[in-house]
């Protein structure tokens, strides 16, 4: 995909962060069931036997809802021109994820407005809309769709969500969700060329709401903080305290945690010194890394 500034409405410097260059953690690889080598079994699991069946999504009036707001689902000239990344096979993709549990209206409907398959290579655009993560370079991978739809539904809770922080941005897809759900969106990446990359994926889609960084994800973002959700696209053994005391009073935290057998943790903060902790589910994703390359 090249790069189209003009397309752009806002200023590269009021979209990224100049001042702070120095790193972040790793980008998304996940997934309650799938990962690529599972992609297939899940599918059929699922029901799913091609990328082009069509499932109603449950969402779909609530779409329209959003549409005659003024929130309308984005529409690529690439939809129009290929079935495989299609509107259609869009909301096949979020009624499968209903299928699997998630609920959230707002959340559904951020899935299906938000174009999947503009965020990775052009040669993995037909399998854009199956239920595993892919791989966008870096030895990372864009999340599998269910996850970040699980882990964006537990940290929204059915509030209102002000400032959030992303930890691995990756090629900027989760970001891209997260900005339908919340009023600003700060998002950080530990390896430069994924940072650029994301800048480039998200600038077609004119999105105004999202802060990209480049820096060290570990640290969190101190000069946005504090913040009413935080998602960890990455697993560490722990969930560094730092980010712990970023959170506002109330504000919830979901992160993979673990090294070879993973858990997706949700994590809130109840007081000045005092948070809860709650185990979902399993989960898999690339490590939590410091520094930046």
């Amino acid at each position: 995909m090249k790069e189209k500034a003009k397309n752009f409405p806002l200023l590269l410097s009021e979209v990224v962060d100049d001042s702070s260059r120095k790193l972040q953690s790793g980008s998304a690889y996940s997934g309650n069931i799938a990962t690529p080598q599972t992609a297939t079994k899940n599918a059929a699991k699922n029901g799913i036997l091609h990328p082009l069946d069509r499932v109603a999504s449950p969402s779909k009036s609530h779409i329209n809802a959003l549409a005659r707001s003024g929130q309308n689902v984005m529409i690529l000239d690439a939809d129009r021109a290929n079935p495989l990344v299609s509107e259609a096979v869009r909301r096949a993709m979020v009624g499968r994820i209903a299928k699997q549990g998630v609920k959230d209206m707002v959340v559904l409907a951020a899935m299906e407005a938000i174009p999947r398959h503009v965020f990775m290579e052009s040669a993995l655009a037909s399998q854009a809309y199956i239920d595993a993560s892919l791989p966008i370079g870096h030895h990372q991978t864009i999340s599998q769709p269910y996850i970040v739809a699980r882990m964006i539904e537990v940290m929204r809770n059915g509030g209102v969500l002000g400032n959030v922080l992303e930890i691995g941005t990756g090629c900027g897809y989760q970001a891209a969700v997260l900005s339908r759900v919340a009023k600003q969106v700060f998002s950080i990446e530990r390896i430069k060329p994924l940072h650029a990359l994301a800048k480039m994926n998200l600038r077609p889609l004119r999105i105004a709401n999202i802060r990209l960084h480049y820096g060290d994800g570990m640290l969190g973002l101190a000069q946005a903080a504090p913040f009413d959700g935080i998602i960890l696209a990455a697993a560490g053994l722990e969930v560094p305290q730092t980010l712990l005391e970023q959170l506002t009073i109330g504000g919830r935290l979901v992160a993979p945690v673990g090294a070879r057998q993973q858990v997706l943790q949700l994590i809130q903060r109840v007081g000045q010194f005092d948070w809860t902790r709650e185990t979902l589910e399993n989960c898999h994703f690339v490590p939590l890394r410091s520094g930046v390359v």
